[in-house]
């Protein structure tokens, strides 16, 4: 179903694009990635990033709605909108926020990252649009596991991913381990797909001229489309099991 800020949309919220100053603000938070820095540039991060950002999840998701009618596209920090504030605990790196802009539009009952979705990245230099689970839960890998080497089901996503891989500007994603796991045949054809430990598939291109327009939701989708069996599969694995 829509959310509620899809129905209240107005035209004085409606994506336009982003702007050269969205970039800028990223382009000053890599050299300056600091509290104090951020501090005084957050009302350029709440007009440049936040706003066009919360417009942009509300007109993707009307667009991709129109193919995968349960796909949820939430506005709000911490659903559609990742954070920028860093998780820091395990990481040498202890520089405080990320110097992109990240959101995931999501299809499923399960938890927002254990859903296959459709991800959205952009930094000052490069936009990256990628779909599938970038990691599964244990239960979900499970499941994956017993549907890859299911006749029909292995078969069908073996077709997916040659189709998806014919496109050389396409990435796939997901190979984790470096053994077969335990209980599976080595020599099963989908062998090599019981080495992941998620399924995504991505795409990267330097900026280009659309991200300054609402043209953007078409580019956007005109990529991610080829993508839509694959997502359809992975959420097929959702409350069915194997």
């Amino acid at each position: 179903m829509p959310l509620e800020e899809d129905l209240n949309m107005n035209d004085d919220f409606a994506f336009t694009g982003f702007s050269k100053e969205t970039l800028s603000f990223f382009r000053g938070l890599k050299r300056n990635n600091a509290k104090v820095w951020f501090d005084n540039h957050k009302a350029e991060y709440e007009k440049e990033v936040l706003e066009p950002a919360k417009a942009f999840v509300v007109a993707l998701g009307q667009k991709i709605r129109e193919s995968v009618p349960g796909i949820i596209a939430d506005p709000k920090i911490n659903r559609s909108i990742f954070r920028i504030y860093r998780d820091t605990r395990f990481s040498p790196d202890k520089t405080p926020y990320k110097t992109h802009l990240g959101l995931f539009l999501w299809e499923g009952g399960l938890a927002r990252m254990e859903c296959p979705g459709f991800y959205f990245q952009l930094e000052p230099a490069k936009l990256f649009l990628g779909a599938g689970i970038y990691m599964f839960s244990p239960k979900m890998l499970s499941r994956f596991r017993r549907a890859v080497v299911e006749p029909d089901f292995g078969a069908q996503l073996t077709n997916i991913i040659l189709n998806i891989t014919k496109a050389k500007d396409f990435q796939v994603g997901g190979k984790h381990y470096k053994r077969i796991p335990s209980g599976f045949e080595a020599q099963h054809p989908n062998a090599d797909l019981l080495l992941h430990n998620g399924l995504h598939v991505w795409w990267e291109t330097p900026i280009p001229d659309e991200i300054y327009s609402n043209d953007l939701v078409q580019y956007c989708w005109k990529k991610y489309r080829p993508y839509l069996p694959l997502h359809q599969w992975l959420t097929s694995l959702i409350g069915r099991e194997f």
